[in-house]
């Protein structure tokens, strides 16, 4: 056969299965079934592509042979190291049966130290009912399983980063498109399992730009395996830099393709005495020294206070606010990506009790011209339920248990926690020292390193380490190579308001121009005031008027059962703390020089950004894939927002005596 016969007899191909897949579609709509999969003969199928997610001889088996065995993944896990990270890059998630078995795999054979990097990507995730059906499938992976599902109902559009097994298995799932997906990848990967489904059914998965992606994402010696022989598949991955060979195939199939990039790969390690001192002790700097130590950092956590999450991180309770334009711009995305992350890490750290954290729900209302237009454009995307739907008013007023005038976005997930009690989850491990009433007041680079210097109590100290992170507020200027950033203090109240029978009522947490959460313990919070260029951590009775006034825009009705004129503004309870802001909203996150990085700026989402911020961190500075797609890295990075020349020149600045 002739190469330029090829496509005309593929697209003839691939016509018939565009009509099994409409004849499909008709039987389901009679049938009243799932439009995007069903189960035929014990088998999970997909009417989209016409093609079933497993092996019928033995899913689990082939997994196994095609994959594991394909990239000779056991010897390999074997060999590595103390600290070292081995990286897998992933075409078509599916059931997530590659991944579980990986996971297996690395903990039989790989030292407990190592940790496995995982990156998969998947345009049509299966919902909570095919993919505990499906995984049911296999016993054998139950307790791996488990984790799984659990996660799964934090997915969000985009790049979703879950941990395991104590942070030593590492899940990067990316809901999108793979051509688009692939280039973004920070990192290198190991071994390429190529699994989306049949090559002449779902064509998209199997072009000339994915394989190149996959080759620039990969570094000397990656190997990849797929199941697939065809020709033109295996010509793409040779012209991709690819070297191909054929192997039999598993069960039925004739034959299968594995292969390799030339050359050997070098090692990725992060030295196994790796030390880390984090400036901070508010929820940037918690979650900085989480993600450190799950990397086997030793961590020195410096905080000014006498106890951690003393400033904005102090505040008796927060609320989890994912607040989105329809845009969906590099800002949206990474606020999407960092909601999915901080629920799931919740759910490890901070387990719904109604006590320190409660999954109440959140009501975005559309209460003005603008919040309308909004609302309504993200109404129009396809979301999935789980994370938001769009509700009228009637709809709102029954999820809150309150009557509200207007409708607006539904964020089941949502609720409140209390910012203290998650800082407290995010430290304690052994492998961070607390240093509580430590004033940091100087950093400058040394040897090979970064040397701190500071007070306590009068008395003079200094901390080494190979790596710093500072996550204070906005006073950052006694940091030479910070000096220049252009933080700026966000002063914010919040008013505590004693809650009557009618407001006992309220289910959900409830945003307009401020927001109102659900009586706890008899007290409603509402929020916040913002005033720039004020440090004063007074209350103000004006802030508590001005935090009351928004009370009308959730809900009239409210308002007038509360008596919010006649309340005694004197003996309201409430707190003000400090914010830092940075202009355009986004905060300073990544490296600014070798060994420094910043989690800065997080301002009013500082409870959703902080904790994806510091596991980007980490897994920058232990040398391993990114959690985030190389436009958002890039664009919270501060070395690449301030000029190079001018963080260079501080970083030396400052006293680097030793003591």
């Amino acid at each position: 056969m002739r190469d330029q016969e090829i496509p005309m007899l593929l697209n003839t191909f691939q016509n018939l299965v565009w009509f099994q897949k409409l004849c499909i579609c008709f039987s389901d709509i009679a049938l009243n079934t799932s439009p995007d999969t069903c189960w035929q003969d014990g088998q999970l199928f997909s009417r989209r592509y016409g093609d079933v997610y497993f092996s019928g001889d033995c899913g689990l088996g082939e997994k196994r042979y095609v994959f594991l065995q394909g990239n000779r993944l056991a010897e390999r896990f074997a060999s590595l190291s103390n600290e070292h990270t081995f990286a897998i890059g992933e075409t078509g998630f599916g059931t997530g049966l590659n991944f579980l078995c990986a996971w297996q795999l690395f903990d039989k054979h790989a030292s407990s130290r190592a940790s496995l990097d995982f990156f998969s990507v998947e345009k049509s995730p299966l919902d909570e009912r095919d993919l505990i059906d499906a995984l049911a499938l296999w016993p054998e992976l139950r307790q791996y399983a488990d984790g799984l599902v659990a996660r799964w109902p934090r997915r969000v559009p985009g790049w979703n980063r879950w941990c395991f097994g104590g942070g030593r298995i590492r899940l990067t799932l990316v809901v999108g498109d793979v051509a688009e997906v692939l280039p973004e990848i920070c990192g290198s990967i190991d071994a390429w399992f190529l699994d989306g489904f049949s090559p002449a059914r779902n064509p998209e998965m199997w072009t000339q730009m994915v394989f190149g992606s996959a080759v620039k994402a990969s570094r000397p010696g990656t190997t990849f395996a797929t199941y697939t022989c065809a020709g033109w598949v295996r010509r793409g991955l040779e012209q991709a830099g690819f070297q191909v060979s054929k192997f039999p195939g598993f069960g039925r199939k004739r034959e299968m393709m594995r292969g390799n990039l030339p050359g050997s790969p070098p090692r990725r390690t992060h030295a196994a005495s790796a030390t880390a001192i984090v400036i901070g002790g508010g929820i940037a700097g918690c979650a900085a020294a989480s993600a450190l130590a799950m990397r086997g950092f030793s961590i020195t956590l410096i905080e000014h206070a006498p106890a951690l999450a003393a400033a904005a991180s102090g505040n008796p309770h927060g609320i989890l606010h994912a607040r989105l334009s329809a845009g969906m711009n590099l800002q949206q995305r990474f606020v999407l990506a960092s909601y999915g992350h901080t629920l799931a890490l919740l759910d490890e750290k901070l387990p719904i009790d109604g006590i320190a954290r409660a999954e109440c729900g959140e009501l975005q209302l559309a209460f003005s011209a603008e919040e309308k237009k909004r609302i309504d454009k993200l109404a129009a995307l396809d979301w999935p339920p789980h994370i938001l739907q769009y509700v009228n008013a009637a709809e709102a007023s029954r999820l809150a248990g309150i009557e509200l005038a207007h409708g607006g976005l539904w964020f089941p997930a949502g609720g409140w926690l209390v910012p203290p009690r998650i800082c407290a989850a995010l430290a304690e491990n052994s492998a961070i020292v607390q240093r509580v009433g430590y004033r940091a007041e100087s950093l400058a680079f040394v040897d090979a390193g970064w040397h701190v210097e500071g007070t306590h109590h009068g008395q003079a100290w200094t901390y080494e380490a190979q790596v710093v992170v500072v996550c204070t507020g906005y006073q950052v200027k006694s940091f030479a190579p910070l000096a220049h950033f252009p933080l700026t203090a966000v002063r914010g109240q919040i008013t505590m308001v004693p809650a009557t029978p009618y407001s006992e009522n309220l289910r959900t947490v409830v945003c307009a121009g401020g927001y109102l959460a659900p009586s706890i313990a008899g007290t409603h919070m509402m929020g916040a005031t913002h005033s720039f260029n004020d440090e004063s951590v007074d209350l103000r009775a004006s802030d508590h008027v001005a935090n009351l006034s928004r009370l009308r825009e959730i809900s009239p009705s409210l308002a007038e059962a509360m008596n919010i004129n006649s309340l005694d503004l004197d003996q309201l309870g409430g707190r003000a703390a400090m914010r830092a802001s940075l202009p355009g909203a986004l905060p300073l996150v990544g490296k600014l020089l070798p060994g420094l990085y910043t989690s800065l700026g997080h301002g009013t989402r500082g409870l959703l950004t902080a904790t994806l911020s510091g596991e980007m961190i980490a897994a920058a500075a232990a040398e391993q894939l990114l959690p985030l797609p190389a436009a958002i890295v890039n664009v919270l990075s501060p070395g690449r927002r301030f000029t190079a020349a001018k963080v260079i020149s501080n970083a030396g600045r400052g006293n680097s005596k030793r003591q």
